[in-house]
């Protein structure tokens, strides 16, 4: 891999020479499989050489946190540029790891194995997706990472410990909508644990949510001109505005969520007969659509010309090394970004604002909550009736309705 890299003899032998040339040739094989460029490879074949004179002959028996931070210090000591230290640690670790010589620091979780078995009844019994069995088990993570720090046991805890905990932890930093969320999510794991011996079983009934009234709040969509501008800006050639504008037309001419986006995969185009199928996460069905003129060209582009060649199935891959399937995350940033941009102004700025402004059209082209339900994927049209609030046709024609004609 060395004499892929590097022309000169004499900077090839000073890499086949330095210590651990074989662990660092093979690293660089490994991130070039998976789609390192060139320019990526020299950078990673640099930084690797300075590590491996700084580390100990011991090092394949181990490198601690500590340990790397040591190399740094001396790293930045010759090199005091302001991203050194980062540049060392983004590129020693992912090396490190590879070759299973890195200790990873223990993070210790309480009641670590009730959160596992939670977390395998959710996901098993209760067939929730992935994403709902995330947030469940992060809320009750949260909540035993607090209470742990009295060092009790579950057997121990009492109602008024609760509150204490929503009176700490959710005063000035929790919403209403998100304090019956956290609730919610806490009775439910408290009826499980009450079951399995582990708390009281009156615990749960004890836990009350703050009242929120259906309805009682606009959705937060951008308007219909914004989406256009945050489409326009990516009618570029630069790979991640062509990637990111296939996503965005997903979102917001589909309503498809940030998790259907993820999910996505090169079978679900059907080319042929200009289809898109998806799987709906809340209906648990899947679900046809006509493949329109551009969202098909964009998708087409993205494949052809940016797509990375990879073994991955899903259609929205990380264009930088190692190149894997998008994240929920991942694609939240790209979606953030457009809107910080072009300093466009709504509560919140990712992928589900676009699937709020696709409702939004759907209501002014005069579509029925029946058919933006089926559009979106609603289980039921009591999740589309929000949307009802901001049909302002229908709302100034109620305003310009005369009441004496009734007289």
């Amino acid at each position: 891999m060395f004499q892929k890299l590097i022309r000169s003899e004499a900077a090839l032998r000073r890499h086949s020479e330095a210590p651990f040339a074989a662990e660092r040739e093979r690293y660089l094989q490994h991130c070039a499989d998976l789609g390192a460029t060139y320019a990526t490879l020299r950078q990673k074949g640099t930084e690797l050489l300075w590590i491996a004179r700084l580390l100990d002959k011991n090092a394949p028996q181990g490198v601690s946190a500590e340990q790397l931070e040591e190399v740094v210090r001396r790293r930045t000591s010759v090199h005091k540029g302001r991203t050194t230290a980062q540049r060392v640690i983004n590129i020693a670790r992912p090396w490190l790891r590879f070759l299973g010589w890195w200790r990873e620091q223990p993070i210790e979780v309480p009641f670590q194995g009730l959160l596992n078995r939670y977390i395998t009844w959710m996901r098993d019994e209760r067939g929730f997706t992935t994403e709902s069995v995330r947030q469940l088990q992060c809320q009750a993570k949260m909540f035993l990472q607090w209470y742990a720090k009295n060092r009790r046991q579950l057997s121990d805890l009492r109602p008024a410990d609760i509150d204490h905990y929503f009176a700490s932890e959710g005063i000035q930093r929790w919403s209403r909508i998100s304090t019956r969320n956290v609730a919610s999510a806490l009775r439910m794991f408290f009826r499980y644990a009450a079951k399995r011996g582990v708390c009281d079983g009156r615990l749960a009934n004890t836990i009350r949510s703050p009242r929120v009234y259906a309805l009682e709040s606009l959705p937060f969509a951008p308007s219909w001109s914004d989406v256009q501008k945050i489409l326009a800006v990516t009618l570029t050639a630069a790979r991640h505005d062509v990637r990111d504008r296939a996503i965005l037309m997903l979102l917001a001419i589909y309503g498809m969520r940030s998790g259907e986006v993820a999910s996505l995969r090169l079978d679900q185009l059907d080319w042929q007969h200009r289809k898109i199928r998806l799987f709906r996460l809340k209906r648990r069905q899947p679900q046809t659509y006509p493949l329109i003129p551009s969202v098909a060209e964009a998708l087409a582009r993205y494949i052809d010309t940016v797509r990375p060649r990879t073994s991955h199935q899903q259609v929205f891959i990380g264009l930088n090394a190692p190149q894997r399937p998008l994240t929920h995350g991942a694609i939240y940033r790209a979606v953030s970004k457009r809107f910080r941009a072009l300093d466009i102004r709504v509560p919140h700025r990712g992928p589900h604002a676009l699937r709020h402004a696709c409702a939004a059209r759907l209501v002014a082209d005069g579509l029925t909550l029946k058919e933006i339900g089926d559009h979106l994927g609603h289980r039921s049209t009591s999740a589309t009736r929000i949307y009802a609030k901001v049909d302002l046709i229908a709302l100034r024609e109620v305003g310009d309705f005369d009441l004496g004609d009734l007289q």
